[in-house]
């Protein structure tokens, strides 16, 4: 859902517009969204709404119009209660619209600024805030709206102007200023570009017919700029000459994703069907379409080299990036991409901040369509399923080439619009081409009869020439007729290919080139077959094979050398479906179901080891589970410190979340919850909380069905967590007193106290101060008569942080200060940071500016060494409130000029409003 201001004011829903009835209502909906994110009080929305002279029942009536837009908007906490009154959760498509302004400032590319801000302007049905005539309170926010349009035009036309489209923009300037005819700008940049298209004598003529009407009509002259750009067009000055095009070194900002696989190395033939996806570089045929290619064929028949290998060759057509995912849809149904998943993952490549993405899964759609709108973006979805996969991840903007590889024939795609493209076997000459490129022209040129038995035995396979090739290079000194004969030997009679499944017609390739591994490789490939991650590392083998890692890593080079397993990235492998599929089999043949249960279990047991270890480095003062799990193996790659704990779980996240379905699948309900609180720190920190809200559900099912009352509420705190990040604080609490019901029967005051803590906070964001203090006090209470040391300081501070918000200064500043020594014996610097800002607030509140800004300081220092850069940014905020408040104006700007720096670099919501506070006290901020 997306609530919509630059035109008439209604509701979007999955691309259809709903309009809102009633001028009151979209009145209100209005207010609420031009208040981008912070509480609307009643009588603000009253005055507005009816303009100024409100009716007796005016507070009834707002209650009932904000119960029908709630309908409207999907839920109660589309719009949530918070005093003095209302806050809006939903996007709006002037956030958008601001989104992408920003971007456009912050690229020197003068193609990124017009794809930009042409995705902004293409936002403005009309007239902004259509359909609330009569409302003055309003009338300003319209103008405003308009203005922000019509500096986003001259924008535009800058950008246009500095790529070189000098005669295009003539006559959309001519017509601009028939409506604006004293507007200096854009007199300035017609003149501008008149010269450049070689008419200096029309761009005087435009600065006297300027001159002219600022006389005749304002009684003015010309300003310094306008004046001067009519001066250097009368000396042909150089200046004016357009400028070379600037760009970003590779265009590799944060939102420039660059995620194609390495391109395929000897790659061959295929002239036609390459020929086939160029013709799609040209421009859609209809300017709304978006150009879609269907490359299917049979498995192994080499879908994704192609695919890769032509992406390779077209990037630089999109100089807005490339997007990649494997959707694994012929693997099994629980390895499968879900859509919701691969989106999330583009909106991270292109830069979305997680606090931003949406719950709902239409909406991060739809927030995904948005942020490619206007961009020339190459996105390649390999190894699809079926039509509904690949649906959500398309994008709106013809500007955009999407390429989908399939086994199937994708036919829904094809109806609306995509061009198949048919990938066959590879012509005779061609797989002997590439055979030949992989063992060598010599060797071939020497035995072409072998050769050619090779191609035949391998029924011009792609995937299985690959490893026919393989075997041969390993053994560079054996004949070609020794490798022909070893084929023919095992029986490689070949079918034609047919079907969805050939894996039955390649396995005589396969069982020829298994057969020829050492029996600790042939194993382990057997066992990698149940590895529920996308790719994994020596360590993951090495638990999977439950040998040591340096056991491991010669199996693992002998799978490499043999193309049965592909290094896609450094240290981390990964094979093909097919190879996988033939591996499995493999494995139900030869390896018991208790043996496979095993390595099942060792591999879970692997990750959940690491991952502990690894959250007590990223959150040492966390209540460890008891009892602990044993430590990780020495080898096992386990991280030293916090930073080397984040890049592991980066590495291995996609990967855990895949455990967790694992343990699940194979019915391991104990290792399914403690997994998934693993990952809560990770997941928390990293704005990952929709992967969060998915294992807090599955760890939640675990729970009940092991009848474990403190998994469930555990699994109900993680939920909480992530509910309460992504905004909906009632649903939080929902969890929250579910957990404590469970922690009270279990008789578990820690437990308890926590909650209690938790919602305290919820509280807080929700206005509802005397609540929170009163849950923070129960909190404090029961850390104390459990003897929880560190859960009795951070609810010390919590009470003091609440007492602060109801104006208790002293309270508040006692209980800080009792709490911080406790914090520091602990080493709980987390905690030492919230405390150190709290006792900023009441030191600052209490007149102590001194003593203040001391305290934020601390607070930043700490923060810093967390790396926490959001919370950095929020408590620069304060600190250079308590500047202020000191007299030393310089001092704040120059503390609120980091944050800004920090709030843009994050791209967080918060960034405009401190850059307008600044531009209002005339503070630059450069760098």
């Amino acid at each position: 859902m997306r609530v919509r201001l630059l035109g008439s004011v209604d509701v979007e829903g999955e691309g259809v517009p709903r309009p809102v009835s009633g001028l009151r209502r979209r009145a209100v909906l209005a207010v609420l969204a031009l208040a981008a994110g912070e509480v609307v009080s009643t009588d603000h929305l009253i005055d507005v709404v009816w303009n100024g002279r409100p009716p007796a029942t005016a507070r009834n009536t707002l209650q009932s119009h904000v119960s029908y837009l709630r309908r409207m908007l999907g839920g109660r906490e589309s719009i949530v209660a918070r005093a003095p009154g209302y806050l809006l959760t939903v996007g709006t498509d002037l956030q958008v619209a601001a989104d992408l302004i920003e971007e456009s400032r912050q690229t020197a590319d003068p193609d990124r600024k017009v794809a930009r801000l042409g995705a902004a302007l293409n936002l403005w049905r009309g007239p902004p805030l259509a359909g609330l005539t009569g409302l003055s309170r309003l009338e300003g926010e319209a103008e405003r709206l308009a203005g922000i349009r019509l500096d986003a035009v001259r924008a535009l036309l800058d950008a246009r102007l500095a790529r070189g489209e000098h005669a295009a923009v003539v006559p959309e300037l001519t017509e601009l200023i028939r409506h604006q005819p004293h507007h200096e700008h854009l007199h300035g940049q017609l003149m501008l570009a008149l010269y450049r298209a070689g008419r200096q004598a029309d761009a005087l003529r435009v600065y006297q017919r300027l001159r002219r009407s600022l006389a005749d009509d304002l009684g003015v002259d010309p300003g310094t700029p306008v004046s001067e750009l009519q001066a250097a067009v009368l000396r042909h000055d150089p200046s004016l000459d357009p400028p070379e095009p600037r760009t970003e070194p590779d265009g590799r900002d944060g939102s420039v994703p660059r995620q194609l696989p390495g391109d395929v190395p000897g790659f061959t033939g295929r002239d036609s069907t390459l020929a086939e996806l160029d013709a799609l570089l040209e421009p859609a045929a209809e300017p709304c379409a978006v150009r879609v290619a269907a490359i299917t064929g049979t498995a192994g028949v080499g879908k994704t080299a192609l695919a890769v290998h032509w992406a390779h060759r077209a990037a630089g057509r999109f100089p807005d990036g490339q997007l990649f995912v494997n959707l694994r849809g012929f693997a099994p149904e629980a390895r499968a991409v879900d859509p919701a998943e691969a989106v999330r993952q583009f909106l991270d490549a292109l830069g979305v901040p997680a606090g931003r993405i949406p719950a709902d899964p239409d909406a991060q759609a739809a927030l995904y369509r948005t942020r490619l709108a206007g961009r020339r973006t190459l996105i390649v979805l390999d190894n699809a399923r079926d039509s509904a996969q690949v649906r959500p991840l398309l994008p709106g903007s013809p500007d955009c080439l999407v390429v989908v590889t399939s086994r199937h024939e994708l036919s829904g795609l094809v109806a609306e619009g995509a061009r198949p493209i048919g990938v066959e076997l590879p012509a005779a000459a061609e797989a002997r081409e590439l055979l030949v490129r992989r063992i060598g022209a010599a060797r071939a040129a020497a035995e072409p009869d072998a050769v050619d038995e090779m191609v035949a035995r391998s029924a011009r396979l792609p995937l299985a020439l690959t490893v026919v090739a393989a075997r041969a290079a390993i053994h560079p000194r054996l004949p070609l007729r020794t490798v022909a004969a070893e084929m023919r030997n095992a029986g490689c009679r070949l079918a034609v290919l047919t079907g969805d499944d050939p894996s039955s017609d390649v396995r005589a390739v396969f069982s020829w080139s298994y057969r020829a591994l050492t029996p600790p490789a042939a194993r382990l490939f057997r066992l990698l077959s149940l590895h529920p991650g996308p790719d994994l590392s020596a360590p993951g083998a090495a638990a999977l094979a439950g040998v040591p890692v340096e056991r491991v890593r010669p199996m693992v080079e002998e799978l490499a050398r043999a193309s049965l397993l592909m290094q896609h990235a450094a240290g981390r492998y990964g094979f093909h479906d097919l190879l996988c599929a033939y591996a499995s089999g493999l494995a139900e043949q030869v390896d018991p179901a208790e043996d496979r249960g095993a390595a099942v279990r060792r591999v879970l047991d692997h990750y959940f080891r690491c991952a502990y270890a690894s959250d007590r480095l990223l959150y040492p003062a966390r209540d460890p589970l008891t009892p602990p799990p044993a430590p990780p193996a020495p080898d096992a790659g386990q991280p030293g410190d916090e930073q080397q704990a984040l890049t592991w779980f980066a590495a291995e996240h996609r990967t855990l979340l895949a455990a967790v379905h694992l343990a699940v699948a194979t019915h391991l309900d104990d290792r399914v919850w403690r997994l998934a609180w693993t990952m809560v720190t990770f997941l928390n920190r990293t704005g990952h909380w929709h992967d969060l809200t998915t294992v807090g559900f599955t760890a939640l099912a675990a729970g009940r069905r092991l009848g474990d009352q403190f998994a469930q509420a555990q699994a109900h705190c993680f939920l909480a967590y992530a509910k309460t990040r992504l905004g909906h604080f009632e649903a939080a609490d929902t969890e929250l007193r579910q957990a404590l019901a469970l922690f009270d029967s279990a008789g578990d005051r820690a437990g308890r106290a926590h909650v209690h803590l938790n919602l305290a906070y919820t509280m807080d964001r929700r206005g509802r101060w005397p609540d929170a203090l009163g849950h923070a006090r129960l909190a404090l209470e029961l850390y104390r008569s459990a003897g929880h040391e560190r859960g009795r300081a951070i609810a010390l501070n919590s009470v003091g942080w609440c007492h602060a918000l109801l104006g208790q200064y002293e309270q508040a500043r006692d209980c800080c200060l009792e709490a911080l020594p406790l914090l520091v014996e602990l080493g709980d610097r987390n905690g030492q940071a919230d405390t150190w800002d709290s006792l900023g607030l009441a030191q600052a509140r209490l007149g102590r500016h001194d003593e203040a800004i001391a305290s934020y300081r601390h607070a930043v220092d700490l923060i810093q060494r967390l790396g926490d850069h959001y919370r950095e940014a929020t408590t620069l905020v304060n600190l250079g409130e308590a500047q202020h408040a000191a007299g030393d104006a310089a001092a704040a700007g120059e503390t609120w000029c980091r944050a800004l720096a920090i709030l843009e670099r994050l791209r967080h919501p918060d960034a405009p409003v401190l850059r307008d506070r600044l531009a209002g006290l005339a503070v630059p901020c450069l760098g």
